[in-house]
C-alpha cells in the first residue's frame, strides 16, 4: 500500500535517511558482537534495538565544538546516535579490539565508550548515570555564556534510581536559574537482569520532572518517526526557553544487557528496524530486496573495516598515563 507524498509524516528523503542510518548502526553493533564472540575482544555492551531513537537524536543535534553547539553526555548504548554524526566503523572496531589506534581512549577502554572533543561528545564512562550530573556543568556554561547550544544527556531506566539523576533534576530546575538541558531516559524495561516493573512506583519515569516544574514527554522509542518529531519539539523548547525537559523513550533491548549474559538475540522484543522497514514498504518507499541489499552492503563494509583493524597493534605500556595527567611529558612515573 503506497502513501502519497503529501500524507507522509516526514519527507521521503528524511525517512530513507533515517532507515539507512538505522541499518548502518545495527550492522555495526552486530559486527561488534561477532568480534567479541570470535575472541578478538574481551567485552561488548551496546544498544542494538534503540536505533529508532538514537538515529533521529543524532540527526537533530547540533554537531560541533564549543558552547554554541550541543554537548552530548551519553551512556554506553550510544553508537546509533554517533553513527548519525559520521562515526567511522574502523575507529569503533579499534576501541572494541583495544588497538593503540583507538582515537577515543587509545585502546584503554571497551565498546561504546567514546570521547570526541571536536563533536562535544563528553567521555562515556562505565559508572551508572553519573553523566546526568556532569551534564549540569556544560548546561550551566552555556547558560552563562548565552550560547546557542544545549546540553543533551542520555541514560537507562535503572540508573534513574541513582542519586546523580535526582540531583540533576534539582540543579536543572532552580527558579530563575533553569538550565538548557534535555534529559533523555532510554527505558528498555531492564536493569541488567532486574525487571523494571518491580523497581518503580511511578507510572512514567518522566513524571518525576513534574515535581520540579519541568516539561515532560513520553514517546514510543521504537518508532523513528514519532521519536524524530518528539525530539525536534523537545530540542526547540529547550533552545527557545532555556529550560530543562525530560523525555522518556520506551525502547527494546535486543541482545541482552551485554556479553556478560550472552549477547544473543531476544525474539520476544520488538525490533524497531523490522517494524520500520515494514512501514516503509507499505508506503512504497523501498522494496524488500532493497532493504536486503542495503544490509549486505553495510555488512561487507564493516567486515572489511574489521579485517583492516585486526592487524593493528595494541597500546604500549609507556602510554598508560597519556591523557591522565596534565604534565605527562616531564613526569617520571617510576617514582609513583
Amino acid at each position: 500500500m503506497s502513501k502519497s507524498k503529501s500524507t507522509l509524516p516526514l519527507e521521503k528523503a528524511k525517512l530513507l535517511e533515517i532507515h539507512d542510518l538505522m541499518v548502518k548502526a545495527r550492522v555495526l553493533e552486530e559486527r561488534l558482537i561477532t568480534i567479541y564472540k570470535s575472541g578478538d575482544a574481551f567485552f561488548w555492551i551496546g544498544g542494538p534495538g534503540e536505533e529508532a531513537l538514537g538515529v533521529p537524536l543524532g540527526l537533530l543535534a547540533k554537531r560541533g565544538q564549543g558552547h554554541n553547539y550541543d554537548y552530548l553526555h551519553l551512556h554506553y548504548r550510544c553508537s546509533h546516535i554517533l553513527t548519525s554524526y559520521g562515526l567511522e566503523a574502523k575507529n569503533v572496531f579499534r576501541q572494541m579490539m583495544n588497538k593503540k589506534t583507538d582515537p577515543f581512549t587509545g585502546g584503554r577502554n571497551f565498546s561504546n565508550h567514546y570521547a570526541i572533543p571536536e563533536w562535544n561528545v563528553v567521555p562515556v564512562t562505565s559508572t551508572i548515570e553519573t553523566q546526568y550530573l556532569t551534564a549540569i556543568g556544560t548546561a550551566h556554561a552555556q547558560k552563562r555564556e548565552k550560547a546557542k547550544g544545549i546540553t543533551i544527556v542520555t541514560g537507562g531506566d535503572a540508573g534513574t534510581a541513582e542519586g546523580d539523576f535526582a540531583s540533576s533534576l534539582v540543579w536543572a530546575s532552580r527558579k530563575g536559574a533553569e538550565l538548557p538541558l534535555l534529559i533523555i531516559v532510554q527505558n528498555n524495561k531492564w536493569g541488567i537482569s532486574t525487571n523494571y516493573e518491580g523497581q518503580h512506583g511511578e507510572v512514567n519515569i518522566a513524571d518525576r520532572g513534574k515535581g520540579f516544574n519541568m516539561k515532560t514527554m513520553v514517546v514510543n522509542g521504537n518508532d523513528p518517526v514519532e521519536s524524530y518529531i518528539a525530539l525536534e519539539k523537545a530540542m526547540a523548547y529547550v533552545r527557545k526557553h532555556q529550560k530543562p525537559l525530560i523525555l522518556e523513550a520506551h525502547v527494546s533491548r535486543l541482545y541482552g544487557h551485554s556479553s556478560a549474559d550472552g549477547a544473543n538475540l531476544r525474539k520476544d522484543e520488538e525490533d524497531c528496524l523490522v517494524t520500520f522497514e515494514d512501514q516503509l514498504q507499505q508506503w512504497g518507499l523501498i522494496s524488500e530486496d532493497e532493504c536486503k541489499e542495503l544490509r549486505l552492503n553495510y555488512e561487507k563494509e564493516t567486515r572489511m573495516a574489521m579485517e583492516e583493524v585486526r592487524g593493528e597493534d595494541g597500546p604500549e605500556a609507556n602510554t598508560i598515563w597519556d591523557h591522565v595527567y596534565a604534565d605527562n611529558e616531564n613526569a617520571d612515573w617510576r617514582n609513583f
